[in-house]
């Protein structure tokens, strides 16, 4: 059985993001499954700015993106499943990747672990705009410019 590429490609693209000095986004794909401040949400996507000042104690594993935010000068933890994460981007330039929204059933879905309160910027930018390019290299993987 061979591991998903998704979360190696989501770190990958934040490492890439962050060397470069933009400042990297999540599209995210919102349900009952995902644990984020639902005020934020629209049309079930929310926008989240996933960059050290503003995501604290970020941890991309094989199942969740998981780390502690503040809103509106509130504190949250948050818990995306990987397979919800529909595009990673720099905010500066637009450049990233978009996947395939892979909805977490009870079947697949694993335990969350409790992580901490956040002391940091807020991690929505509601003016963020992306769009995702028609081609792709591959099924689930298309190019976000």
């Amino acid at each position: 059985m061979s591991k998903n590429t998704k979360p190696y490609i989501l770190r990958a693209l934040y490492d890439w993001a962050i060397d470069s000095g933009y400042t990297p986004h999540i599209v995210v794909w919102v349900n009952e499954k995902t644990q984020v401040p639902m005020q934020y949400v629209r049309d079930n996507e929310i926008v989240l700015n996933i960059g050290p000042t503003a995501a604290r104690n970020l941890m991309i594993d094989d199942e969740w993106v998981n780390f502690a935010a503040r809103f509106n000068g509130v504190s949250h933890d948050i818990w995306i499943p990987v397979g919800h994460v529909s595009s990673i981007f720099a905010r500066e330039s637009g450049e990233g990747m978009g996947f395939d929204v892979e909805p977490l059933t009870d079947e697949n879905s694993s335990n969350q672990p409790v992580s901490n309160s956040a002391d940091e910027t807020d991690a929505t930018d509601q003016s963020t705009h992306h769009t995702l390019a028609t081609s792709s290299n591959k099924k689930g993987l298309k190019i976000v410019k």
